[in-house]
């Protein structure tokens, strides 16, 4: 998925860049409200940050011309300010939800997540996202998540990438160019411990013994495969 990122305060601007990147999203970002108008136009995000105090155009006003043009996209505002008056003024607008500053990662993850699950059950009515099954875990792609037993496990969009690629390549060996370049996507600089660390993350919540993945196999020197 491809976020707008709409934030004139760069060390915020970054850290979400950072935050979301390593969540599998794609993001593009605008240092002030004109820059993200014309990028919005541009690059068709799929959802959108927006910042309510930008110079140029502030947020609001970016969200009432994003609706003119577009109903549907998620759009969450970022707001050091906590009144009342301006959630209802946000909701108004049709934002989907806020993020107060200062903000923890696990709520921005939290809230992102959430927001993107609406998005992809509304997709995946067109698209027709089938759920999937590795090893008796079930995978809900449009819900970010995977289920074994009662037991529910929160994903991320990343996570989803790298399941979703080795079920369809399911009894062969994935090498690592094909995960970096469906899950990251062509333009990352591979390296082999980001992809490591990851799939050991993954598989510490969905392997029931991380230590020893009846899930996701090692092929040494090669990649990972899925029975």
């Amino acid at each position: 998925m491809k976020v707008l990122i709409a934030e004139d305060d760069t060390f915020i601007r970054e850290g979400l860049n950072d935050l979301l990147s390593n969540e599998g999203y794609y993001c593009i970002l605008a240092e002030n409200g004109l820059q993200a108008w014309l990028l919005f136009q541009a690059e068709h995000p799929d959802l959108v940050l927006l910042d309510i105090m930008m110079p140029e155009k502030d947020g609001y006003t970016l969200c009432r011309e994003i609706r003119q043009i577009n109903q549907d996209i998620p759009v969450i505002f970022i707001t050091a300010k906590s009144e009342e008056i301006d959630q209802v003024l946000g909701l108004e607008l049709g934002a989907d939800d806020y993020i107060m500053k200062p903000f923890g990662t696990r709520e921005v993850v939290a809230r992102i997540r959430a927001v993107t699950r609406r998005y992809l059950r509304l997709q995946s009515k067109v698209t027709k996202v089938s759920t999937f099954t590795i090893s008796g875990l079930v995978i809900y792609p449009d819900e970010l998540r995977a289920q074994r037993g009662e037991q529910i496990i929160d994903l991320s969009l990343r996570d989803i990438k790298i399941l979703s690629l080795l079920y369809v390549e399911r009894g062969k060996v994935v090498d690592r160019d094909a995960l970096f370049n469906h899950c990251w996507g062509r333009g990352y600089i591979a390296s082999s411990r980001t992809l490591d660390q990851h799939i050991s993350k993954l598989r510490k919540a969905i392997e029931v013994d991380p230590k020893n993945p009846a899930i996701i196999k090692t092929v040494h020197g090669v990649g990972y495969r899925v029975e």
